[in-house]
């Protein structure tokens, strides 16, 4: 599991967006998008940077991340 503070999230497309750039690295994956707090939890088997990365790249700026 892990917790992502994510910026420039404001509306469903945002939380689509987000949500697909990590299915893409793990189709599989489970995300959870909190728009009023910025945070993406997504449960995954895949290397925390491989999430982060697909994130950024989808236009997204990950300021903070963890694993729990």
């Amino acid at each position: 599991m892990y917790e992502l503070k994510v910026e420039g999230m404001s509306c469903g497309h945002c939380v689509s967006t987000v949500t697909k750039s990590v299915q893409a690295v793990d189709a599989a994956a489970k995300v959870d998008v909190d728009l009023a707090t910025q945070k993406v939890r997504v449960n995954s088997s895949a290397k925390l940077d491989d999430i982060k990365s697909a994130i950024v790249e989808a236009g997204y700026p990950v300021l903070e991340s963890s694993a729990a």
